[in-house]
């Protein structure tokens, strides 16, 4: 696999793949975390976000940290991302809901701001 491909793994596949290492079936690992069989492959599908716990379940049967997990999965960030959503994205002490909360709030800021910007108002 050449490094471009490995910066295209989503969380899912890298789940999946480290699942598939560990020679852990599906159903099995579904157990181990708690979650259901079909709940599982919606994560490795990519079709639905795993919660924090079930992130920290994951990674811990897997034996690696859910911020491994995670971080492997982000190196497919675009180039532009401002480097405040880069820092806000990579705080450990922000839950996923903090993250996204600040997130948003900061886009809005700056789309408020843009908005100012085009307008000729001056912004403080």
């Amino acid at each position: 696999m050449t490094s471009d491909e490995a910066r295209r793994l989503t969380l899912g596949e890298i789940i999946r793949r480290q699942r598939e290492l560990a020679e852990l079936p599906m159903r099995q690992l579904a157990a181990l975390v708690g979650i259901s069989n079909p709940y599982l492959s919606q994560i490795e599908r990519n079709l639905r976000e795993p919660s924090d716990r079930v992130l920290e379940a994951i990674a811990e049967q897997l034996h690696l940290s859910a911020d491994v997990l995670t971080a492997e999965a982000r190196r497919d960030e675009p180039e532009d991302l401002p480097e405040m959503v880069r820092h806000i994205r990579r705080d450990p002490d922000l839950t996923k809901a903090q993250r996204l909360a600040l997130e948003e709030m900061y886009e809005t800021f700056r789309d408020v701001t843009r908005a100012k910007r085009r307008r000729g108002t001056r912004t403080e």
